[in-house]
């Protein structure tokens, strides 16, 4: 008969879960910004800003250059003062302390990394400058969490781009934050580097738990990371959200552009009606009525953008059946077809002069379709939007 074991067996905690635990603090911990303003003289970067970042999310601030995403970080970080407003995280108000006071770190796009210092030597500068004796347990378990502990030895000069921008990532986090800011962090990376890096970071996130508030102009990086996301524009939030919400189902002409590619029809609302026994809008575009789900009209009178994602746009040889319902046009012929491999992009002329733009999945089921190709047009009324025409049709298109 076996006796049972009275050894007391102890579980050391990960470097993540230990560092989320240090650093998160009592629950209800958002960060807050109440009608946060900047003005510099007559100009106003940031416009007054509300904005809740919950507690333990990945939120990212999208947006062109110019747009006052960067001036609200480092209003966060304690690097700007701001004109007018409060910032809060939970109940302490840290709108007027000094950066060094707040539970607040930045990870740059530079890395800033001192040059004649080791790997670990960067990584425990925080901690030495606070006067920390010992800090090499703490060292040691930020290179573990980045994945550097093969490099600690090493200078900065000698690590890729990537391999530095995870030092400053662990630098940072060594002095438990509460909300790290990342400014633009992978903007010096190359494109493979750079997606590559994406995970990294959103794994980092995970794993320790805490606040991370990305500033970005790249939408991609802001889908591939954020729980949440705020597009501004001209120092105001035009829209936050979940990035397929988003993406989804745009509320003005800025982020449906900005946000991925768009296809924005001039039309007139006529009335509204019901589909599948779902309310809808009708509008008439140049012609041809289409319906709009109401929960996807941000606009109900007078003119409209209707908005449509290339990818939902469905096409066929005049005449051959399509397999979207509802709204349906005639009389289109493609002008451009460009194959680039898992799908080939087609510019479509509509029958009014415009031109649309279509991806359609290489599956196999027809080859590439030639310019010159009569077809029809389709798509799914549950994928389309309606948007007020008074913002240009051209606002949030980037510029090449």
């Amino acid at each position: 008969m076996s006796q049972a074991s009275d050894v007391t067996t102890t579980v050391v905690p990960s470097p993540a879960a230990s560092l989320a635990g240090s650093a998160a603090g009592p629950a209800g911990r958002d960060l807050r910004l109440c009608q946060l303003e900047k003005r510099f003289g007559g100009f106003t970067a940031v416009q007054p800003l509300d904005l809740v970042v919950p507690q333990g999310s990945f939120f990212a601030l999208l947006g062109p250059s110019g747009c006052g995403k960067t001036t609200t970080l480092r209003m966060v970080a304690g690097l700007e003062t701001p004109t007018a407003g409060t910032i809060t995280i939970g109940e302490a108000d840290i709108t007027y302390e000094k950066p060094y006071r707040r539970p607040v770190n930045t990870v740059f796009q530079n890395y800033a990394l001192f040059p004649h210092l080791t790997i670990e030597e960067n990584v425990a500068f925080g901690l030495k400058r606070r006067g920390v004796k010992d800090t090499r347990k703490a060292v040691a378990d930020m290179l573990e969490l980045v994945e550097l502990t093969t490099q600690a030895v090493k200078k900065p000069a000698q690590l890729s781009g990537g391999q530095q921008q995870r030092v400053a990532l662990a630098r940072a986090l060594i002095n438990h934050p509460e909300v790290l800011l990342l400014d633009e962090p992978l903007g010096a990376l190359d494109l493979k580097l750079r997606r590559a890096m994406q995970l990294e970071l959103k794994r980092i996130q995970t794993d320790v738990g805490l606040t991370f508030v990305h500033v970005t102009h790249d939408q991609e990086e802001a889908m591939t990371m954020a729980d949440t996301i705020a597009v501004m524009n001209a120092g105001r939030v035009e829209q936050m959200g979940s990035p397929g919400e988003l993406y989804d189902n745009p509320e003005t002409t800025f982020v449906a552009n900005f946000l991925g590619q768009s296809n924005l029809i001039a039309g007139e609302i006529v009335g509204k009606d019901s589909l599948g026994g779902e309310p809808v809008f009708k509008v008439d575009t140049h012609g041809t009525t289409v319906s709009i789900p109401e929960p996807r009209a941000h606009v109900t009178t007078g003119r409209a953008w209707v908005g449509i994602r290339p990818e939902k746009v469905l096409l066929a040889p005049q005449g051959e059946p399509l397999d979207a319902p509802g709204n349906h046009i005639e009389g289109a012929v493609i002008v451009d077809a460009s194959f680039i491999g898992v799908s080939t992009q087609y510019v479509v002329r509509m029958p009014w002069g415009q031109e649309l733009t279509a991806y359609e999945q290489n599956t196999g089921k027809r080859g590439v379709m030639p310019p010159g190709t009569r077809v029809d047009v389709s798509w799914d009324p549950a994928f389309a939007f309606l948007l007020d025409a008074s913002q240009d049709a051209l606002a949030g298109v980037e510029e090449e």
